[in-house]
């Protein structure tokens, strides 16, 4: 079919640009009417209140004096600052306007926006988002003034659509199969379970208002607006997810008739006695490192800014400056893993650093008295959405484990972007060999490291042990695990080449990209095969087209709902918790 029909507006874009102008004739004013000057007191304006006859302009026909009846008649009995906020909006609008008339706006907000921000609805902040797109004195002013005023005309009209559907604006719709029909311009369909479009939209628009200290407080406030009301389509969408989760869990919990071999749920103990029901649960994290300190300072601070109530910290090596350091934090518990550690224990050193960690891990889990511990490497990094403990407190009890799926880091540019599996975007596997032109077939999910992510298991279970990747009741992995909405486990396996081609060896041998079975050609047998006939520079170009942060790379990530934007900001936390930041 073709795409060049008849435009649904008679006489196409001429004729829109042309209505769009006649909307803009600038106000006239009449002699001895005009907008107060540039250095007008603003502190009377805010008790002065308006009177709705408009006196100032009585018996006066032009247009401003019109606007300004129409203004007062709104604002009446309101303090006349917002009248005149109003009246600079209503002016800038136009294509011609007072001279001073930008600059007395930006000072109204520069000076008094925690008043305006008290006293406006929201129809007149977006009206003054708007106003800052179109006037803003700065790059950042102009650019999320034009992106939140484009925002919210678009949710203005799809809002207005939906009104004539028969449900109410904060209803979903029911969860059934999508429809067949395909979206206009060919756009694929946003993955409601999976999707990033919508956290990658607002966190976006979020990080860029607050960069300039003027458009700061408004934007800002106006996005908090939007994200706390239930009746927009990004309210109506995440409740859809919920409902779909609620359902997928539902059905993996019903075990069919002669199929409950599989089944092993650990036994979650009671509430403990102690405590303040209302407290969140206390959580930590245990993990075996073998690191530079710097490394393991910012691993430990990310954590501690979360608000991990205890670090369980192994060194693999001796390290005693290392130990010195980290020690200074009370929650912090050093281990040092060396001979004297390991003589005390039931078994040698385990020759296998995976066997280490279990060994670890698992004692740590018997004698913590926290009420969750995750089991984490220092090179991967919990990203909750929200505070962990008031997350875990909604937990329903009979859950064992929480499941954080893992996102990989990208390398190189800012540390904040990672990249999702197609599955858990709800994209099929076929998308890789678009997203990784050469060597999509090649990797599982497009990652390079694992695929099954980490636990954070609920304390105080008998009879089991933390795995990896499971936690592990009499012998076999415990069913009773969920994931937490939002939650994920970030790991930086690969964040420059310098660190993914010192680590090829040992990955390629014992780490994770080992061939674990004869299952044809896959990442270990390409990594060979590069390092074999292409040498540096082939295992370059494989780093490139998957590891890398490049524009293409991201472009086609962020297309397909596959990237997670996140500031992990990791030296300031270190300063934040340490005070010092170590060398390396």
């Amino acid at each position: 079919m073709s795409d060049r029909g008849r435009p649904i507006y008679p006489g196409g874009f001429p004729a829109i640009v042309r209505q769009m102008e006649a909307r803009r004739e600038p106000l006239g004013y009449a002699p001895g009417e005009a907008l107060p000057p540039l250095d007008v007191s603003l502190e009377p304006l805010k008790t002065t209140r308006v009177d709705p006859d408009a006196p100032d302009v009585a018996g006066s026909t032009s247009s401003y004096a019109r606007k300004r009846r129409d203004l007062s008649a709104e604002f009446a009995g309101q303090p006349e600052l917002l009248l005149l906020h109003g009246l600079l909006i209503a002016n800038l609008r136009r294509r011609d306007y007072p001279d001073h008339a930008p600059a007395l706006f930006q000072r109204l907000w520069a000076e008094q926006s925690g008043f305006l921000l008290a006293s406006l609805d929201a129809r007149w902040l977006v009206s003054a988002i708007t106003t800052f797109g179109d006037h803003g004195h700065t790059d950042a002013q102009r650019h999320i003034g034009q992106s939140l005023s484009m925002l919210f005309a678009m949710m203005k009209l799809y809002e207005t659509e939906r009104v004539f559907s028969d449900k109410p604006p904060d209803q979903p719709h029911d969860w059934t199969a999508p429809p067949k029909s395909p979206l206009a311009l060919g756009m694929d369909r946003y993955a409601i379970v999976g999707g990033g479009l919508d956290v990658n939209l607002l966190g976006g628009l979020w990080q860029q208002a607050r960069d300039d200290r003027v458009i700061a407080p408004l934007a800002c406030h106006l996005l908090e607006l939007l994200i706390r009301d239930d009746r927009t389509v990004f309210a109506r969408l995440r409740k859809m997810r919920a409902k779909r989760k609620t359902q997928r869990a539902a059905a993996s919990r019903q075990t069919p008739a002669g199929a409950d071999r599989g089944s092993n749920p650990a036994p979650v103990p009671g509430p403990k006695a102690q405590g303040d029901a209302r407290t969140p649960p206390r959580w930590g994290v245990v993990s075996l490192v073998h690191a530079p300190l710097a490394q393991i300072a910012r691993f430990a601070a990310h954590h501690l800014s979360l608000g991990a109530a205890r670090l369980y910290l192994h060194l693999d090596a001796p390290d005693p400056a290392a130990a010195v350091f980290l020690a200074q934090h009370p929650a912090i518990e050093v281990i040092t893993c060396d001979d004297t550690y390991w003589n005390a224990q039931k078994k040698p050193r385990m020759e296998q650093h995976q066997l280490r960690q279990l060994w670890v891990a698992t004692r740590t889990y018997r004698r913590t008295d926290l009420d969750w511990l995750a089991h984490v490497d220092v090179d991967e990094f919990m990203l909750p959405p929200a505070p962990m403990g008031e997350m875990l407190a909604q937990v329903d009890r009979d859950t064992a484990a929480i499941l954080m799926p893992p996102v990989e880091q990208l390398a190189g540019g800012d540390d904040t972007l990672f990249k999702t599996t197609a599955r858990m975007a709800g994209r099929d596997k076929s998308v890789l060999e678009d997203i990784y032109p050469t060597f999509g077939p090649y990797l599982r999910g497009g990652y390079l490291s694992h695929l099954e992510g980490k636990l954070i298991a609920r304390t105080g279970i008998p009879e089991v042990r933390l795995g990896l990747h499971a936690l592990l009741y009499r012998g076999a992995a415990a069913t009773n695990i969920a994931p937490l909405d939002g939650l994920y486990i970030g790991h930086a396996h690969a964040t420059d080449w310098n660190s993914f081609r010192r680590r090829l060896d040992y990955r390629l041998d014992h780490g994770s990209y080992k061939k674990r079975d004869d299952s044809g050609f896959r990442l270990h047998d390409m990594l060979q095969y590069l390092r074999r006939e292409e040498g540096e520079e082939g295992l370059r170009r494989f780093f490139g087209e998957v590891c890398e942060a490049t524009p293409e790379l991201v472009s086609r990530l962020r297309h397909n709902d596959m990237l997670i934007a996140r500031n992990l900001d990791l030296d300031a936390k270190v300063r934040d918790i340490f005070g010092t930041l170590p060398e390396g």
